[in-house]
Order: C-alpha cells, then structure tokens, then sequence
C-alpha cells in the first residue's frame, strides 16, 4: 500500500489553520453582451441604407435572468435614407422564453431613431415577435415585425401608414468547425416608406467563419425590386440591387 507522506509543517498548518467562511458572491441576474461590427453595405431588408457603401455598427444588450432584456443597437447611413441624418440608432425592449421542448419565443418594441434628421418627423416604433427552435444543427427562425400607422411611414407627408414584414431564416453549423452557413427570405407588405411604395421580397444566403470573438461573414442580398436614388456625385443608383455584403464583427 502506497502511503502519501506530509511534512510536519503541513500537518501542523492543515490541523491549526482556522476555517473560513465561502465569501463567493452569487452570480449576477444580469448579463451583459456587446460587439462593433463593420460591414461593407448595411442592408435593411435587402435595401442598402448606406449607399452600397461601407457602415460601421454597434450593439449593447443587458439581459435579466427573467427572459427580459433592453438592447440598443446602431449603424451609420446615408442621409437619404432619413432626411438628412448620417445615423440610425435602434431601442429595443423585449422579452424571451425558452421552453422546455426547445422551442424559443421572443418579443418586444423596437424604436427607431434617426438623430439629427431636422424637423421631418422620421422616428418610428415596430412591436415585434419571432419563434425559432433547433433540430440537430439547424435553427429555424419566423419572424414578424408590425409597425402601426404613424407619420414618420407616410409617402406623401399627410396620410400615416403602417407596414408589416414577416420573414423565415435558417442557419446551422458545420459541425466539429468554426463555420456556419444561413438562408433568409422576407416580405415587406403595405405602401409605406419602409416598402418603398409597394411591397416586395427580399432573400440572402450567407456563410461565416468564428475564431475566438471575431467572426467573418460573406453574405448574397438581393429582392425583386428596382429602386435607384442619386448620389452627392450625381449617378443613379439601384439600392435594391443584388450584392455581397462582407462583414467583420468582434462580440464580448
């Protein structure tokens, strides 16, 4: 028999050495998530907000153990997009459950906010809700954003409108490797300002790679549309037409 030996020292320590209370604080109800992320055009539901352009965008969530939690989120954008401000600043209120089958449900206003936007009223509010459940590697997510009739959605400045998108994505990763690949495909409805007048469809596919905190993305966005817009150089643009979008984003 094998017999572990101690000095006299450590035995003396380990038999006199007074017992102290765990002072380990209970963990925090609270949890707090954010990252910066750049990409190479900021596309809102297939429409390029920053002129086909690069944006740089930033998110902070503190979530409760309860399921609810506040967000904001923001990105610059091209002045045409909200009467001549360069930033769009998202508030975000919700809350979300899992269950015990697996299947999440999520839900919560969004508020819109375009700062410096001069006197047009351009802010508006959007409850929205979305279940999403996972079987194996693959998430399936529905999606439905409502915003009531307000001023800021209205084409010709008098009558307010209202718009509904309802959406479907599909992700998964590959696994036993750092890279995930998603599908998405969304509808805009009502003649609103977010519709552009009438509704239309949008889609992407789209595949990233995660190491430590960064994660790189490569996504196709496209949708049936065709509207064009003239730039501070005076060329016609379609912000609505097929393209890919690059990302980089650092979490903590």
């Amino acid at each position: 028999m094998r017999f572990t030996t101690l000095s006299f020292g450590a035995l003396l320590l380990a038999t006199t050495a007074p017992a102290f209370a765990d002072d380990t604080a209970p963990p925090s109800a609270f949890t707090v998530n954010g990252g910066a992320t750049v990409v190479s055009d900021y596309r809102f539901r297939g429409v390029s907000q920053s002129d086909l352009k690069a944006a740089l965008q930033g998110t902070l969530t503190v979530t409760h153990s309860s399921g609810f939690y506040v967000s904001t989120w923001g990105s610059s954008i091209d002045d045409y997009v909200a009467n001549g401000s360069d930033q769009e600043i998202d508030l975000i209120a919700g809350y979300s459950h899992t269950f015990k089958s697996g299947i999440k449900l999520d839900g919560g206003v969004l508020y819109y906010y375009y700062p410096g936007g001069g006197h047009a009223n351009t802010d508006f509010v959007e409850p929205y809700v979305d279940v999403s459940g996972t079987l194996g590697p693959v998430t399936a997510k529905v999606t439905a954003n409502y915003a009531p009739k307000q001023a800021a959605l209205t084409l010709d400045g008098v009558h307010k409108e209202d718009n509904f998108y309802l959406a479907g994505d599909l992700s998964a990763g590959i696994p036993k490797t750092p890279f995930s690949v998603s599908a998405h495909l969304g509808h805009t409805f009502g003649q609103s300002y977010i519709s552009i007048d009438q509704g239309y469809t949008d889609w992407g596919l789209g595949a990233s790679y995660t190491w430590n905190h960064l994660t790189l993305g490569v996504n196709y966005v496209d949708t049936n549309k065709n509207t064009f817009i003239i730039d501070q150089h005076l060329r016609l643009r379609n912000i609505t037409k097929g393209g890919v979008v690059v990302s980089l984003g650092a979490s903590f």
